[in-house]
């Protein structure tokens, strides 16, 4: 059975860091391009972050491009979102997401091109 397990999230000041990660078991994402999405209440899941199985394209989303990293380590099955300057805005549950076949492209950007997700971790930055 694929698991995508977040984890990292937690309450911050606005200007501070979190770093999310996602651990990956049941079969192994090396050859698949991951995702982070976040959805804040009221509103719809949307686009963070995409990373290719080599790590070597990334896409962001506009907003948090320049403050947020997405990075990964395929020998641990893992993918973390590195978050810098965190705005009050961005407070939102994070989801992981894992796309099913293999490719090293990144431009991955809506949620129904996922096949995997994760269960959220909750994310909230104070003002």
């Amino acid at each position: 059975q694929v698991q995508l397990v977040e984890s990292g999230g937690g309450l911050v000041q606005a200007g501070g860091s979190l770093r999310l990660s996602c651990a990956a078991s049941g079969r192994t994402f090396s050859s698949n391009a991951m995702g982070w999405f976040r959805q804040a209440p009221g509103k719809e899941r949307e686009f963070v972050a995409a990373i290719s199985w080599s790590g070597g394209s990334t896409y962001y989303a506009g907003s948090v491009k320049g403050r947020f990293a997405i990075s990964r380590d395929n020998a641990k099955n893992t993918v973390c979102l590195q978050m810098n300057s965190l705005k009050p805005e961005d407070t939102a549950v994070y989801y992981c997401a894992a796309r099913q076949y293999p490719s090293d492209y990144a431009g991955y950007t809506h949620h129904y091109q996922y096949d995997y997700w994760g269960q959220g971790t909750q994310v909230t930055v104070a003002s």
